[in-house]
């Protein structure tokens, strides 16, 4: 692209800081660095239309993890490493609602629950009988219990008799959360560039040389906040992770309301709006499904519509009216990273699927490492 001397005077010239990625991260990390220096020339480069990867395409669970998870994740974690994980998302959360407000994101506490279907009962019994002990570990944390046994009181079909209610999960409205904060980000004066694909990025010595796919600019420091796509700039120990949703249409009657779990988290559901949003099935090819290409396979839709079926909505006419997918960042480590890179350059990336919970909070740490 040829641009004027307007266009490189106004947006590409004498930056302080860029920042690539407008999600979570990518925005809270441009709203702290704008605190800590007020006249600074902040900007963010933007790959999409709209923030992609996953910040406007998640569920909006405003969710810490479910009782099978944190068992699962006690068995590749230490017992230390997982509460510090599970403080960091409810701090995070913490954080989010704060800065926002509870009205502008629509938070609600109608509860999580985590569901079994008749071919679980080994995860069904472990998780039973190790609810006391998990609300002991976390006590520290929430001053109460987390998760109690309830029965299936939403007509569910083709699950174990009860389910396992965590009091403290909320849900939010991705699409609200993400307005309000890049309304706060332009009333800061911090421009955001979008349809702008960062290709590379050189060192020098006194800042960074970013090359985009529509113009080079120079910066004086870099932050990398682009979480799903980070190995793509050369981070490591972080990969994509594709996830796939559907929503119905309105359904008239609808009495479902909270957030719910099946599968260790590999399913997810919720309602909004008298719909039910429902996500999930990177477990049934997770090799396909390691990718930054954006779309949907038949294998993981069919899935969806069976549980929308055959357990979900039984015996109730629905139709779906929209699907999409995410781009998420993960590894095997849970812990996200958020460290120095070079002199000029840092990163706050991998998000392990909680970046509602944990965005805003690796936004702040990444501009703090300045």
């Amino acid at each position: 692209m040829t641009l004027s001397y307007w266009e490189y005077k106004t947006w590409l010239a004498n930056i302080d800081f860029t920042i690539i990625g407008s999600g979570i991260v990518g925005l809270n990390c441009a709203l702290r660095l704008r605190h800590k220096f007020p006249k600074a020339k902040i900007i963010i480069l933007e790959r999409g239309m709209f923030p992609n990867g996953a910040s406007t395409k998640n569920a909006g669970f405003a969710c810490f993890g479910s009782l099978s998870e944190i068992l699962d994740d006690l068995q590749t974690h230490t017992q230390e490493e997982v509460l510090h994980l599970i403080k960091k998302r409810y701090e995070g959360l913490q954080l989010l609602r704060k800065n926002l407000g509870d009205k502008a994101i629509d938070y609600q506490l109608h509860g999580g629950y985590e569901l079994f279907t008749k071919t679980d009962t080994a995860l069904y019994t472990s998780c039973l009988s190790n609810i006391e002990e998990l609300n002991s570990l976390l006590k520290p944390i929430f001053k109460k219990p987390v998760f109690l046994r309830k029965e299936n009181i939403f007509n569910f079909t083709n699950i174990l008799p009860y389910t396992i209610l965590n009091q403290l999960e909320g849900q939010i409205d991705t699409g609200n959360m993400m307005d309000a904060l890049l309304q706060k980000v332009q009333a800061s004066n911090i421009k955001i560039i979008n349809n702008c694909t960062v290709e590379s990025y050189q060192n020098e010595n006194t800042g960074v040389t970013v090359k985009t796919d529509q113009f080079t600019l120079t910066t004086n420091k870099l932050l990398i906040a682009t979480n799903g796509f980070a190995s793509q700039l050369g981070i490591a120990d972080t990969e994509p992770a594709r996830a796939q949703v559907l929503i119905t249409k309105p359904i008239k009657g609808l009495k479902i309301k909270g957030t719910f779990h099946l599968d260790r988290g590999y399913y997810y559901f919720r309602n909004i709006h008298d719909r039910i949003l429902l996500g999930g099935g990177r477990n049934l090819d997770f090799k396909t499904e390691k990718t930054t290409e954006f779309g949907e396979t038949m294998r993981v839709q069919q899935k969806l519509k069976h549980m929308l079926v055959d357990i979900i909505l039984p015996a109730i006419d629905f139709e779906i009216e929209h699907r999409w997918s995410g781009i998420m960042g993960i590894d095997h480590q849970k812990k996200s990273i958020v460290k120095q890179i070079s002199d000029h350059v840092f990163c706050g990336v991998r998000l392990g699927g909680m970046g509602v919970a944990i965005g805003s909070l690796i936004g702040t740490e990444l501009a703090d490492l300045l």
